[in-house]
């Protein structure tokens, strides 16, 4: 395209002669040590294009590599980004960690792993955070996938060859042009590169370099670092000079004596002799000179403004001479805090977006020490403010992160140097079982201190403040004693409450509910149902049937089969994660010390129901089931609203709590399943399995026993949805749509169910087996006796002459035909 024609020559910034268009050099500018364009800032895409010239050859050969700080500051950086794992997780709990975790994520895989065939993650994402400090256009990754869209490998583009092409019809980004060694030119999507930099104020395709603001520093360390060794080699300054009488030496002796002045390192400060007038003699002492320190003082300001820019402070570089430890550990805080978690923030959020919905990437700073300090700083603080009597035990382990005791005494606050609660008005004192005053207890002993266990027989709370302090507490108050004219006043306002009563609405609903299916006869509520049977009724397609077929079962079972097998694969990994986690290792045998100073490991067992957490699961299934079979069941509910002539609408509650019903037995079902794994991997761990069995008896469970499981579920699941959602429009529709039992007729059907073949009741009445009222096959309200594995139906239809539908219960000859 013809924007290749314009691809600057990066080289050369820095060589000879002069500067094509198009390009930027580094150069002194009105006093400044800045980067320049041509003629302007604006290149034929209309943008700044202030990285155009940036020369990455000269930055990395004259800054990098030859300046000493600039290679330190990038050094201290970049070392820490490819020391520190990545961890990938969803949710935060209080503490700032991830409630889930997912170290087999194949992002994971080549940012911790193996990034591609030449490096592995580590290096790479060292040559990344270089790569971020040094290139004014920024970093360039090019994603690898798989054809399933899993990313397999990443490559570090040479910023120098990289070009981002703006979009000519507007958009931001149309495609990055990539130059190979060869010379030949790839145009990358920008799905495919990642494009790391710190952003520019004002140019988008421009990043931000310390070097930029270092720059006058970067070339004043290194010309007088230059401007020594050079002055060094061709100096014949020596120590000192003697001056002697010449006129007594032959030429051959002043020769000799003049080429004591060699140049070179090898004789600096040896001491030579001159020759002078007659029976003269002198000294010159040619100590350090003003220029000679002029040096020192500028490789001094060059190195603190080097630092300053990259914020590396010198004692984090590895000399922390003339400071004491408190300031060197100060200064290693404001670098992890002000430098380096921004860095290692901007790269983990560039690759973000390749997590996943939901999903956070971070880098893993637990075993960064320095990181602590503030929280240990605020525990030590409110440790001497416990001290003081400021705050309660309770308020202290909050802060610490630990369960409170909630206590009496763990709420007081307990004053210095006894340790004893000092009551602000009675009734406290009450509370804390003090009688004599403060620090005495009703037998006149000192207060217990606050770990003590609570003694049995505590006198009773008083008064109405003790009253309202017990209910703030959420503790009952019934059988606390209260007086007072607080008590008082609390009494009269409870008094002036209207007893609680149902009311008209609650006795209309009482008097609906009481009718059963038939239609009431008196009252208003009754009045009511019948006006609204009655307005229902005129919609019924007389003769008309319905009844589900097995395709139905069948595809709602597949629906929801599917869901549960990508919730049992997803679960398989996260319970993985949670065996392998530190924090769930922690004080465990299965801990691996970092040392033999390391003491964070212990002989507890893991926590096998918290890394499992059924409870978790429970919600999880319900989340993910309700949408499956609401779409199952709103299906369901179309066709038989279509058959029976019945409203739609009328039947979304019936629907709902048959959709609800179903999802919270199959999670009841499998929160089975999950205590019976947790007890299996129990099991493995007493046995004395390690983590890897541990995982691998997991896996086991899930792969062989959790499809049986599934298939049940799934099944009872889809029976129960789609005989609740054609009972919920038949109950819609009338009273007087009738329902007939159907078996498959087989050796496989139960008594109770055989029994019940044939048999017609109107809607609403449920069918009575073995004392249990079933309203339809599978009904999640009755006994799994009666339900599991069902395959009945039933059989709907409004055959019965209109005219009688409100007038009469059908016959049992109607019932049965």
């Amino acid at each position: 395209m013809a924007g290749r024609r314009f691809l600057p020559n990066l080289r050369s910034l820095f060589a000879g002669g002069t500067p094509p268009p198009e390009t930027k050099t580094i150069s002194w500018s009105g006093g400044a040590y800045s980067s320049t364009s041509y003629a302007g800032t604006s290149n034929i895409w209309g943008t700044e294009g202030r990285a155009d010239g940036w020369d990455m050859d000269r930055v990395v050969t004259e800054g990098y590599e030859r300046v000493v700080w600039v290679f330190k500051a990038i050094d201290t950086i970049g070392k820490h980004a490819s020391r520190l794992p990545l961890e990938l997780g969803a949710g935060l709990t209080e503490e700032g960690e991830f409630e889930e975790t997912f170290p087999d994520h194949p992002l994971l895989r080549v940012l911790n792993g193996q990034a591609n065939p030449l490096e592995t993650g580590a290096m790479l994402r060292k040559r990344l955070s270089a790569q971020v400090l040094l290139s004014k256009r920024g970093a360039f990754v090019e994603k690898t996938r798989s054809r399933a869209g899993t990313i397999t490998r990443l490559d570090l583009l040479p910023p120098d060859r990289v070009l981002p092409i703006p979009d000519p019809k507007g958009d931001y980004l149309s495609h990055f042009e990539f130059t190979t060694r060869e010379g030949v030119i790839r145009e990358l999507d920008p799905e495919r590169v990642v494009w790391i930099r710190d952003p520019h104020p004002t140019d988008p395709f421009s990043g931000v370099t310390p070097l930029e603001a270092a720059g006058i520093s970067v070339d004043l360390d290194h010309l007088s670092r230059l401007y020594n060794v050079t002055f060094i080699r061709n100096d014949a300054r020596p120590g000192g000079v003697i001056a002697v009488d010449a006129s007594s030496l032959s030429p051959q002796e002043m020769d000799r004596l003049e080429s004591r002045f060699l140049p070179g390192s090898d004789y600096a400060g040896h001491l030579s002799v001159i020759g002078t007038g007659p029976g003269g003699m002198a000294y010159v002492d040619t100590a350090a000179k003003p220029r000679d320190m002029n040096y020192e003082h500028a490789s001094q300001n060059a190195k603190l403004e080097i630092l300053a820019a990259f914020g590396v402070p010198e004692s984090v570089t590895g000399n922390a001479s003339g400071r004491t430890f408190d300031n060197a550990e100060q200064e290693e805080l404001g670098f992890w805090l002000h430098t380096e978690l921004g860095h290692l923030e901007l790269i983990a959020n560039a690759f973000e977006k390749d997590a996943g919905d939901g999903m956070r990437l971070r880098y893993d700073t637990s075993t960064v020490e320095v990181l602590e300090l503030p929280r240990r700083r605020r525990r030590a603080e409110a440790r001497e403010e416990w001290n003081a009597g400021l705050i309660s035990i309770d308020e202290y382990r909050k802060l610490a992160g630990l369960p409170s005791y909630a206590n009496p005494h763990t709420r007081a606050l307990w004053i210095s140097p006894q340790k004893a609660p000092v009551p602000l008005v009675p009734e406290d004192a009450a509370a804390l079982g003090i009688a004599g005053g403060p620090g005495q207890t009703a037998a006149g002993t000192a207060a217990p201190g606050p770990n003590a266990p609570l003694q049995p027989g505590a006198p009773a709370i008083e008064g109405a403040a003790a009253q309202a302090v017990a209910e703030a507490h959420g503790e009952s108050g019934a059988d606390v004693p209260v007086g007072g004219p607080a008590a008082a006043a609390i009494a009269e306002a409870r008094g002036s409450l209207p007893a609680p009563g149902p009311g008209a609405a609650a006795a209309a609903v009482e008097e609906a509910h009481a009718s059963g299916g038939g239609i009431p006869e008196e009252g208003q509520a009754a009045a009511a149902v019948a006006a609204a049977h009655g307005v229902q009724t005129k919609a019924l397609n007389t003769g008309s049937g319905f009844n589900v077929d097995d395709g139905d079962f069948d595809n709602a079972r597949s629906a929801v089969e599917a869901a549960l097998n990508a919730l049992f694969a997803r679960q398989e990994g996260v319970i993985a994660a949670r065996l392998r986690s530190p924090k769930a290792r922690k004080g465990t045998r299965f801990w691996l010390d970092d040392g033999p100073s390391d003491t964070r490991g212990g002989n507890s067992p893991l926590d096998i129901a918290r890394a499992v957490s059924a409870e978790k699961w429970r919600e999880e299934i319900i989340e993910t089931l309700v949408p499956v079979l609401n779409r199952i069941a709103q299906s369901t509910a179309k066709d038989a609203a279509d058959a029976l002539g019945g409203p739609l609408l009328g039947a979304s509650a019936g629907t709902g709590a048959a959709v609800l019903s179903a999802a919270s037995v199959a999670a009841e079902t499998i929160r089975v399943f999950h205590d019976y794994l947790v007890g299996a991997l129990d099991a493995e761990q007493i046995a004395g399995g390690d983590l890897d069995q541990l995982v691998a008896e997991l896996s086991r469970i899930l792969q062989e026993e959790a499809p049986e499981i599934i298939e049940r579920v799934a099944e009872s699941a889809a029976i129960a949805t789609v005989n609740g959602a054609a009972d919920a429009v038949a109950a819609a529709t009338g009273p007087m749509v009738l329902r007939t039992w159907h078996t498959r007729q087989d050796d496989r059907v139960r008594p109770a169910h055989e029994a019940a073949e044939g048999t017609t009741l109107p809607v609403n009445t449920p069918f009575q087996m073995e004392g249990w009222p079933v309203r339809f096959p599978g009904d999640p309200l009755a006994p799994l006796s009666l339900t599991r594995n069902c395959r009945c139906r039933l059989y709907y239809r409004t055959d019965i002459p209109g005219s009688a539908l409100l007038s009469r219960t059908p016959t049992p000859e109607e019932m049965s035909s």
